[in-house]
């Protein structure tokens, strides 16, 4: 399954930590991220992670492409909420473009654990029905 991360500045640290948590599920699957966060995730778990852009110069919008073209399964997208961000027209637009093509989110720490733990268990393997 590919799974998308990104995180807001004040949420990388959670990630890297999640990532960490959860290496051993993640070593399965092929992760795709924005520039920064998906450097920060390999120098702490030693993961491959196919970076894009940073998120606010487009690497959110090559992630949307990717739900678009139904090459993501699942989104973990661990935002700051209390913090106005410059491009939330592109971070409003991933929210929209997983509703639209059915790719499970998680904007939370809570929702993430939920949605990698259902992976590791088989949870999402409807996903591969879309992908034909």
């Amino acid at each position: 399954m590919n799974i998308g991360l990104i995180a807001h500045d004040a949420k990388k640290k959670l990630m890297q930590n999640f990532c960490i948590a959860y290496r051993g599920i993640m070593s399965h699957h092929e992760l795709y991220a924005t520039g920064t966060t998906g450097r920060m995730i390999e120098e702490v778990t030693n993961l491959t992670v196919h970076k894009f852009l940073a998120g606010h110069t487009g690497g959110e919008q090559q992630l949307g492409a990717m739900i678009e073209s139904n090459d993501l399964d699942m989104m973990i997208f661990l935002r700051d909420p209390q913090t106005k961000k410059s491009h939330d027209v592109d971070i409003n637009n991933i929210f929209s473009l997983c509703d639209i093509h059915n790719i499970p989110l998680a904007t939370n720490l809570a929702t993430a654990e939920l949605l990698i733990k259902a992976l590791d268990r088989g949870d999402l393997d409807w996903r591969e029905l879309f992908k034909h």
